[in-house]
């Protein structure tokens, strides 16, 4: 009997690591090209990650935002704003004419740089940015994306995220 539990046990442990692996991005995005006001940069995750942990933009990222005379603490703040979401209502609503169409808008401002699957790329990386809380922000979009590179047009970013928090927003009541 105890060796038919450990077998069990072992099947279940085996199955959950395969579905974990299922369900993380095959790739996430490890650059961000930020567009602004004429200047393109690309700056590592890890930068916006730091900006939104001290509020301090360094290297290129500071570079580019102060060339573009972008307010730091106004990024951090579009970065980390949370916006309630469940990933299974998320998932379900973004595969509809509706969300299909907040996804063409959104991948205005968020997109590959190549124009191809840009809405599915959207989709997953806004889905897995709910799985683990229950909420999306900007950073944990771009930390998500299933590319190396996600182009950020910075100049669109508030719009962006008022497009999304508009169509979150009613479905929040199912959290």
């Amino acid at each position: 009997m105890h060796h038919r539990t450990r077998q069990i046990f072992t099947a279940i442990t085996l199955v959950s690591l395969g579905l974990g692996a299922l369900v993380a991005p095959a790739s996430a995005a490890e650059r961000v090209r930020l567009n602004y006001r004429g200047f393109s940069r690309t700056v590592p995750v890890a930068l916006l990650s730091a900006l939104a942990e001290t509020g301090e933009a360094t290297g290129t990222l500071g570079g580019l935002l102060n060339q573009a005379g972008q307010n730091p603490s106004e990024l951090r703040s579009l970065l980390t704003r949370p916006l309630p979401a469940s990933p299974v209502v998320l998932d379900r609503a973004l595969n509809s004419r509706p969300g299909e169409w907040v996804l063409d808008q959104l991948s205005g401002s968020i997109h590959t740089g190549r124009g191809a699957a840009d809405r599915q790329a959207l989709r997953s990386a806004l889905v897995l940015s709910a799985s683990d809380d229950n909420q999306v922000t900007l950073l944990e979009v771009l930390q998500n994306y299933p590319t190396e590179e996600v182009v950020l047009e910075g100049d669109r970013i508030q719009d962006a995220y008022n497009s999304l928090a508009s169509f979150l927003r009613p479905l929040a009541i199912f959290l």
